[in-house]
């Protein structure tokens, strides 16, 4: 879905009129800082001490990047399997669904125990907060293919790869990116879970040690840098959606 420069427009007012509203109503009432800080005193803090949230901003970009490589090749693989296996589908997809089930903040503290208080253990933590939908959209889009064109493959006596990679993934990719930016979205919080379960440095660690100091500009800062991060990688899934998917546009552009 493209964006025109209408739409650019009214969401560049919208955030702008939010800010000002925001800065005006955090004036009038005179709202403490340590409550609600106004949009100047976040930019303030944002400023003053940028090499601090850059810092943190890659350690948590790194996490989250990582535990969603691996949660789309991991996905990938697991709904292939999935697939071409019935007796591999009965094994492995109930566990699957009952990983899903179980809250990741319980997890946690055990990946914490397994994989230390370092990087790796926020990785795990992305990874499997991440990949389930990449799975679930991986299978269903490899299964939504028309009985004839299997029908067609069995005819030209095409191969196991031939099928797969000329017909099955095809018809996969736009299941595949429809999960991939969902999961871009879910490795942020993957990774701030396990930052503020037992982390010592990334931007989670900073809005633990923000609120237990009551510095709600920092919590701010350190939100905002999030969301940034978040709308970065899935800025970048759409980009390769794009790569590997042209004629996705020049059907958007002939509707």
């Amino acid at each position: 879905m493209g964006f025109t420069k209408t739409d650019i427009s009214a969401t560049v007012l919208s955030i702008t009129g939010s800010l000002v509203l925001w800065e005006v109503l955090t004036r009038v009432f005179q709202i403490p800082g340590f409550i609600l800080p106004s949009p100047s005193a976040i930019l303030v803090e944002a400023v003053t001490r940028y090499p601090l949230y850059l810092y943190h901003s890659w350690i948590t970009f790194y996490e989250m990047v990582a535990g969603f490589v691996l949660a789309a090749v991991v996905g990938v693989f697991l709904a292939v399997v999935i697939v071409y296996s019935r007796i591999l589908r009965s094994m492995i997809y109930p566990q699957i669904v009952v990983l899903q089930i179980v809250p990741k903040v319980a997890i946690a503290p055990l990946l914490l125990i397994w994989a230390g208080y370092g990087i790796t253990s926020k990785v795990l933590l992305a990874l499997l907060v991440s990949f389930f939908p990449i799975v679930v959209n991986m299978v269903t889009g490899l299964l939504a293919i028309e009985e004839e064109l299997i029908d067609l493959c069995r005819i030209l006596h095409s191969g196991r790869w031939q099928e797969f990679s000329k017909v099955r993934l095809p018809n996969a990719l736009p299941y595949l990116f429809s999960s991939l930016k969902v999961a871009s979205t879910l490795s942020v919080i993957g990774a701030v879970i396990g930052e503020f379960v037992g982390g010592s440095e990334g931007l989670g660690h900073l809005i633990i040690i923000a609120n237990t100091e009551l510095r709600t500009s920092m919590s701010f800062v350190s939100l905002f840098s999030l969301s940034i991060l978040g709308f970065l990688l899935y800025g970048f899934v759409v980009l390769a959606e794009r790569v590997c998917m042209p004629w996705e546009r020049w059907q958007s552009a002939a509707a």
